[in-house]
């Protein structure tokens, strides 16, 4: 079809724009638009531009706060205070289409595009995370996408160099055919110098930098936003290639041409690329732009207008500049032997104007173009699961006790959800640059070392997909807490949050329902712990489509926080110190092994509750683990989740070797002590000598506690029954999970 050619409702449907929404267009163009411009329509209204599906529910979340620099959502990332005159910029999006069709380039892209959205502000980027879920491992196929993600990731990461410091690894079959590839990237900018993402001012020039523009992700955007089918590798296309050794010149060439004072406004090209950039900084500042798209840079000939335009080409960035200033802001991107290239102009119509071979061949107005603006905004109806209320039958106490304990703790052990990610984590370089805190000493959450103020960032990446499967709302709420507890035990105070949010189709009702109700609960929680939402990332059309049977993933609200150790003797590992100290429980452990990987992995019962929550008591409890830090000499502090109390002592005592011995102090059976998901709970270790004033000030607290045992030299013991040595349990929890995908 030719870019002028006038177009029709099912050119619109081809492209995934519904019949009211081609209706819409017209009105706001006055006419019927052509292919090139309906393109540019299709993007931008797809669900990942525009969030038009959710956008209502996400504004509902908190988003002030005083640590808070900028609004939420008003850049391509937060930015919060960490004082001394310094600012975090920090963010999570998924690449998860795309890394389930080509792994290693899908998860590749995704660590460059979230980097992107970090040194585009002006902040360089000193840490990444990731989240990542794939199917069941015994399978070929899910084997060769941890292979490939993986690789990815680390291929891309480490050639940046900028150090991957922590993430999360889980396996479910919901995940099977529609993986989810998850990136957050931190950064830190000197207050004042960051930079926006606006067109300011008419007649300022407009220039391309970095890459050349290709075919590859010509409507990425679009393909982010529909269905994984069994015929989706025939849209491979729509995957981008990455230049990690290209990312690593645009970042340094960013950063020192914001020095130049040149730069009005700076916007990564990411999903939509040209498209998006465009008419995000015109709407934002209320200005439009005319661009040649003759002298835009280009790897192939004869791209055609609506290619240019929609191409994802990786490692991209459009630059508005101040008109008399080019000379510096080329001076630099030709210093780093990067494109550098004029293509157009601002101006105060409010119209982008795309010229190709000397013809206008797209006319359309900014705002209308982009979220907040004309974009549609949608309220789904939605529609309770029939599934919630099963599972509320569901009563754990009638699992059976175990013929043997020991074989029983093993199997749950084994679990791939609980086994180390040393296979993987090895993968990345987690010590570049120098100052990763958390590189040999195991905490609760990862912590990097800001070199301009010697404090410490403290971040983690949190969802038990299970737990919101089971109950949106609480679940929700519980990753969020989990975050948050993870934060305060390593030493830090939580500030905000980015998220990730990760569900099957909008246009399912049930689904809608998960998705609403999660929001609900995140947005409670964050409220509680104070930690605003300063942006994210809205990924629908998780599901596998298999002949004439659909299956959702399960809702996977990721969430990514951020916290700040201001003194780091106040950082606290997770990891058993000396022998002899005293081992305390902190929190109410119950019968409850509702989802829980002991009843998932030994009896392969998936349908069962949410484990039981209570935010108040979860605030409360961080609360005093914040005083227990304090003020006292608690030597580990280490939060407990999947896989129970025998899990948190195993993770405690493997670093240094460690056993311990405890006792049952509870009416529980052995199984559900070690192995109940109790929510709000932490175990603390102390040299006998200081825990008296660990009692003292947890009487005073009004919180449930109680001595287990104490660290030994190497064995583990159950009241007077061994379980072995530190060491046994050791080496299948480094190596199993290599052993299972190398299989």
């Amino acid at each position: 079809m030719s870019q002028n050619t006038l177009t029709t409702v099912e050119t619109a449907g081809k492209l995934g724009l519904l019949p009211e929404e081609f209706e819409k267009i017209k009105e706001i163009l006055g006419r019927t638009p052509n292919f090139t411009e309906l393109s540019i329509f299709s993007v931008m209204w797809s669900e990942h531009c525009s969030y038009k599906n959710s956008i209502k529910y996400l504004k509902t979340l908190p988003r002030e706060g005083a640590c808070l620099l900028v609004g939420a959502g008003e850049e391509n990332a937060g930015l919060v205070d960490i004082g001394d005159g310094l600012g975090c910029a920090f963010k999570i999006e998924s690449h998860n289409h795309p890394s389930a069709i080509e792994p290693y380039q899908g998860a590749a892209t995704g660590v460059g595009g979230i980097h992107r959205d970090i040194f585009t502000m002006g902040a360089r980027p000193i840490a990444a995370l990731n989240s990542l879920r794939f199917g069941d491992i015994s399978l070929p196929h899910t084997q060769r996408l941890v292979k490939g993600v993986v690789s990815g990731i680390g291929g891309y990461g480490n050639c940046l160099g900028v150090p991957t410091i922590g993430g999360e690894v889980y396996f479910d079959a919901c995940y099977n055919q529609n993986i989810l590839v998850n990136a957050m990237s931190i950064g830190t900018v000197k207050k004042g110098e960051t930079v926006s993402a606006r067109a300011d001012g008419p007649g300022n020039p407009v220039f391309i930098v970095g890459s050349a523009t290709g075919k590859d992700g010509i409507h990425g955007a679009t393909f982010a936003s529909a269905d994984l089918t069994e015929n989706s590798a025939e849209d491979l296309p729509a995957v981008q290639v990455g230049d990690p050794f290209q990312e690593k010149l645009l970042l340094e060439a960013s950063l020192e041409a914001i020095q130049t004072g040149a730069i009005v406004g700076m916007q990564d090209m990411g999903a939509a690329g040209i498209t998006c950039s465009t008419s995000e900084m015109s709407a934002k500042s209320a200005t439009g732009m005319v661009i040649d798209l003759d002298k835009v840079p280009t790897r192939q000939s004869n791209m055609q207008a609506f290619e240019i335009l929609l191409s994802e080409s990786q490692e991209r960035m459009l630059i508005v500049c101040h008109k008399g200033q080019e000379d510096k802001l080329m001076a630099v991107f030709d210093k780093w032997d990067l494109e550098c290239e004029e293509i157009g102009y601002v101006t105060d119509t409010g119209m982008l104007e795309f010229f190709h071979h000397g013809e206008m061949v797209a006319h359309v107005p900014a705002e209308p173009l982009v979220l907040g603006g004309g974009a549609p905004v949608y309220d789904r109806a939605y529609t309770k699961p029939n599934y919630i209320d099963n599972l509320q039958d569901y009563n754990s106490s009638n699992i059976p006790g175990p013929a043997q304990l020991q074989k029983t703790l093993e199997d749950v052990v084994s679990s791939p959800n609980l086994l180390s990610k040393r296979w993987i984590y090895e993968q990345y370089d987690s010590m570049v640059r120098t100052n990763t805190r958390t590189t040999n000493t195991a905490s609760d959450a990862a912590v990097i070392r800001v070199k301009e103020n010697g404090k410490g960032i403290a971040a983690t990446v949190d969802c038990n997909s299970s737990y919101v499967y089971a109950d949106p709302y609480q679940g929700a709420m519980i990753a969020v807490a989990e975050a948050a507890r993870n934060l305060v035990c390593a030493g830090a105070e939580p500030l905000a949050v980015t998220n990730n949010l990760n569900f099957g189709n909008p246009y399912n009702e049930e689904v809608y329902w998960q998705f609403v109700h999660a929001v609900k609960g995140m947005g409670d929680a964050c409220r509680k712990f104070n930690t605003p939402v300063t942006g994210g990332n809205v990924s629908f059309y998780n599901q596998s489509v298999l002949k004439d049977k659909i299956e959702p993933i399960y809702p996977t609200p990721t969430i990514g926080m951020i916290g700040l150790i201001n003194d780091q003797h106040l950082f606290r590992s997770l990891s058993f110190q000396r022998e002899g100290d005293s081992i305390f429980l902190i929190g109410k452990t119950t019968d409850d092994l509702n989802q829980s990987e002991y009843i998932k992995r030994v009896f392969n019962i998936k349908e069962s509750k949410c484990p039981r929550f209570d935010l108040e008591e979860e605030y409360h409890l961080q609360q005093v683990i914040k005083k227990v830090i304090r003020n006292t000499r608690v030597s580990s502090v280490h939060d407990i989740a999947e896989g129970g109390l025998f899990m948190n002592l195993l993770e405690s005592g493997f670093e240094n070797g460690k056993g311990f011995e405890i006792a049952n102090p509870t009416k529980l059976r052995d199984d559900v002590f070690l192995l109940s998901e109790s929510q709000s709970r932490v175990v603390v270790s102390i040299a006998p000598e200081f825990k008296n004033s660990l009692t003292d000030l947890l009487a005073q607290s009004d919180v449930e506690f109680v001595e287990l045992g104490r660290v030994t030299g190497s064995e583990i013991v159950l009241g007077s029954t061994s379980l072995g040595s530190i060491e046994d349990w050791k080496n299948t929890y480094d190596h199993k999970l290599g052993q299972l995908i190398e299989a």
